[in-house]
């Protein structure tokens, strides 16, 4: 169980260290309004993992009581969707691109919210929860719901520590990125080994 746990905890690190809209909007805000607007961004954003977590935690726990073939089922999608985003990755270009041109100055109460809605109405973070959660729950005894919260809170918390240092030396981070592409094709390589990781683990009979 407790092995699981940080297999999911370092997983979800590696995936929020890498370069995404979500990190590079904090990254972008931050640059341009300070870093506790940053940080108000990045508690939007985890906001949205809760109804997100919500949405996974009963949906797919009702369907695991109900049939465990379609639970198969599920994970075969999540293998799928992983290797997908994997095979993303590999054709995208290493360099990490963002400017703080035309960045328009908001309060804190505004890139919250901002923050929450980006999460809420992007579908793609809801299908990644579906592919990703399932593989990860640790205990034949507990609650499917319980178990989902759980990985949700530690979703929310390693993402919310790795956001955060984003938003406090982000001005550090830009400088690095312009300095060294490397750091780019690093992230990139990183990403990839953890999807197509998780892939290969959910395909492993048990």
């Amino acid at each position: 169980m407790l092995e699981i746990l940080i297999s999911f905890a370092l997983s979800t690190g590696a995936l929020a260290i890498s370069p995404g809209p979500d990190n590079i909007f904090v990254l972008t805000q931050s640059i341009v309004n300070g870093r506790k607007f940053g940080i108000a961004t990045v508690l939007g954003l985890m906001t949205g993992c809760i109804i997100h977590t919500t949405l996974i935690a009963f949906g797919v726990s009702e369907i695991i009581r109900t049939n465990e073939n379609v639970f198969f089922i599920i994970k075969l999608f999540g293998a799928a969707y992983l290797l997908y985003l994997s095979y993303k990755v590999y054709k995208s270009d290493a360099k990490i691109a963002f400017s703080t041109e035309n960045v328009e100055k908001k309060s804190t109460f505004e890139l919250f919210k901002t923050g929450f809605w980006m999460n809420i109405l992007n579908p793609k973070v809801t299908i990644f929860f579906l592919a990703f959660f399932p593989q990860f729950l640790f205990s034949k005894t507990i609650s499917t719901v319980i178990q989902f919260y759980v990985l949700g809170g530690i979703f929310i918390l390693v993402s919310f520590i790795v956001f955060s240092l984003i938003a406090i030396l982000a001005g550090s981070i830009s400088e690095l990125i312009k300095k060294n592409q490397n750091v780019g094709v690093f992230l990139k390589w990183l990403q990839i080994v953890v999807f197509v990781g998780i892939a290969i683990f959910i395909l492993i009979p048990d």
